[in-house]
């Protein structure tokens, strides 16, 4: 897989995003980070070919997002994070449309996996 490809990350935890974008920035991939929903789709969808979203954030949850980039008929594969335990969380991701999902925290080779396997990226 080529590693010339954009993810966008939107985490309202400054300390994990910072985090998670020097980890993919590491693994070659172009990444930018978002601290809310509202501010990634502000900047527009053009630029990135992947988002990874938290679930739980103040404002529009990732659910929230996914659901409203469906609605404008996006296909970018997203995948979703989250700290909670609550075990409804990944039914809900998965049925949402997310490609993915992940519980924090998370080694880089099980994120690296979820890419790998993202179809259309």
């Amino acid at each position: 897989m080529s590693r010339e490809l954009s993810i966008a990350v939107i985490d309202d935890d400054n300390s994990f995003r910072t985090a998670l974008l020097e980890s993919l920035d590491s693994l070659g991939y172009r990444a930018r980070g978002f601290p809310s929903a509202e501010e990634f789709l502000a900047e527009g969808l053009g630029s990135c070919d992947c988002v990874i979203t938290d679930i739980q954030m103040p404002g529009m949850s990732g659910l929230d997002l996914k659901r409203l980039l469906a609605a404008r008929g996006s296909t970018m594969p997203l995948i979703m994070i989250t700290a909670r335990a609550d075990p409804d969380l990944e039914a809900k991701a998965i049925a949402s449309g997310a490609v993915g999902f992940l519980r924090k925290p998370f080694a880089t080779d099980v994120l690296i996996g979820c890419l790998d396997n993202t179809p259309n990226f």
